[in-house]
């Protein structure tokens, strides 16, 4: 079956039985959607009844907080390709069927229009008879119309074939067992904050269980430079406003009748220990501490307490031994070193080989022991900080010999060069690479190595390009943070990466 790019997954098992199906579900939907995957809940929605049914308002009870929480941590494991969003549009403290999509009791007076248009709506729906499937997959298109703006002609797709297969080895739970539904306390103002970078599973269950509780605003703090500054490879944290950008999307297609405020966060507390119309603050098991703080602040500035709401931690099943346990922004960080962030320039004014790659860093930051472990990987290394000044100058016979002598009969060349952006070499390379580690570790490598002062190792450092100058011209970028074997598997990952590169090349 095709692959499409953006697919809608309504889930109308009930909520008692929808936690053992959510992995398997998520499974066969990621074989036929390969970007973005929405979901929209509606428990106990009968697709073969005979009569055209409409979407209903569902009241948030804590089984559904539960659900989701449960939905976006599968979707790490089983599907961590696909950008999935669950819809709450439709969650309400008003369960009243839809019989006229004009009435103000229905939650899709018109389609809601999503960042992604739906190419195919997908359902875990079980038939009856299936002889029953053309007519649920027709009434699930136009159940879909009415929610959502999807591409016409939408393609329908019925799961639960499939799911037999995978659910066969559960034993999953009658459809009517389980306990009444508990109701959700809801506010009409809530607060977070975050850095949400690179926006990920655990942040999505922070904002979608927010978007359950807030009934009128919800405000998000965004951390800004100043409370970056302590944050692992802060240097590769996405730009303030392109983290604004992200947010404001998803909780449009999340749950666009939300009055959004977003605000920076210059201090811990931001807009939560002034705004006195703030009633609830979702916080989690670390950071319940600095919901408390905030209590305190406000109490001293004569305002309401803020309900504490705790969300539960999601866990990282793919973290190493550098990473936390949670699914985590620097985790992410963290496994963007050795890839390709941002493609090379054009090359054609270049030989095709030696493939140059220009490797530079600040001091102290271990450039030139990852240029010894490209050595032994096969790279010819290019010592340019020990072969005098001349050889920096941008178009010299110096450096064309340099090139010429160390480059030929090799596929891979490494010019490990301090200075390398500042001499303006980029045109003459393939591809840079830069290795950073936090100025504070800088500081207490050069004068380790070099036997000087804190205060010269700091005046040698700002007397050369920052990381994040050079990260603007980085196609690769590496760390020394860690210890030797993490280092060692780091530079071993852009080394095979590179490999497939050239050879992607060579056979283009």
């Amino acid at each position: 079956m095709s692959m499409f790019s953006t697919g809608l997954l309504v889930l109308t098992s009930p909520l008692q039985t929808l936690p053992l199906r959510i992995a398997p579900v998520l499974s066969s939907a990621a074989q036929l959607v390969e970007r973005t995957l929405y979901v929209h809940l509606h428990p106990g929605l009968n697709l073969s009844s005979g009569s055209q049914p409409r979407p209903v308002f569902i009241p948030p009870v804590v089984d559904l907080s539960t659900l989701i929480t449960r939905l976006y941590n599968n979707a790490a494991d089983v599907c961590g390709h696909l950008d999935v969003r669950v819809l709450l549009t439709n969650m309400r403290a008003q369960p009243t069927a839809c019989s006229d999509t004009t009435s103000p009791n229905c939650p899709f007076p018109t389609p809601q229009p999503l960042f992604h248009c739906p190419e195919v709506v997908l359902t875990d729906f079980a038939p009856q008879d299936p002889h029953q499937s053309h007519q649920v997959k027709q009434c699930l298109e136009k159940y879909t119309g009415h929610c959502y703006v999807c591409r016409p002609g939408i393609s329908s797709v019925l799961l639960h074939p499939q799911l037999v297969k995978l659910l066969e080895n559960r034993d999953a739970p009658k459809d009517d067992e389980g306990p009444k539904a508990e109701p959700m306390e809801t506010y009409s103002d809530v607060v977070v904050g975050g850095t949400f970078d690179r926006l990920h599973g655990a942040h999505k269950t922070l904002l979608s269980i927010s978007c359950l509780l807030a009934n009128r605003r919800f405000v998000i703090g965004v951390c800004d430079q100043a409370m970056l500054k302590k944050k692992v490879l802060k240097e590769l944290i996405e730009p303030y406003s392109e983290r604004v950008q992200r947010l404001r999307e998803f909780l449009q297609d999340t749950k666009p009748s939300l009055q959004v405020e977003i605000v920076p966060l210059e201090d811990p507390f931001g807009v939560s220990i002034v705004d006195p119309l703030l009633k609830c603050i979702v916080v989690s098991e670390e950071t319940r501490k600095g919901g408390e703080a905030v209590n305190k602040k406000r109490v001293e500035n004569g305002l309401q307490l803020l309900v504490l709401h705790e969300i539960q931690l999601l866990k990282d099943a793919h973290h190493d031994e550098i990473e936390e346990e949670k699914i985590s922004s620097s985790s992410l960080r963290s496994r963007l070193l050795g890839t390709l962030l941002t493609p090379p320039k054009d090359p054609s004014h270049l030989p095709p080989t030696p493939y140059v790659i220009g490797l530079t860093g600040g001091s102290g930051s271990g450039k030139s022991s990852i240029a010894k472990q490209l050595e032994v990987l096969g790279a010819v290394r290019i010592d340019c900080d020990k072969l005098g000044h001349e050889v920096y100058q941008l178009g010299t016979e110096a450096y064309h010999k340099v090139l010429r002598v160390f480059g030929s009969g090799k596929e891979v060349c490494v010019v490990d060069a301090a200075v390398l952006l500042k001499a303006g070499w980029t045109d003459l390379i393939h591809e840079v690479w830069v290795t950073i580690i936090p100025e504070e570790e800088a500081v207490v490598r050069i004068t380790e190595r070099d036997g000087i002062s804190t205060e010269d190792a700091l005046r040698r450092l700002q007397s050369q390009w920052s990381n994040s100058k050079q990260l603007k011209h980085a196609n690769v970028v590496l760390s020394t943070l860690w210890e030797p074997e993490v280092t060692r598997k780091q530079v071993l990952k852009a080394w095979n990466l590179l490999q497939k590169r050239i050879q992607q090349k060579i056979e283009g």
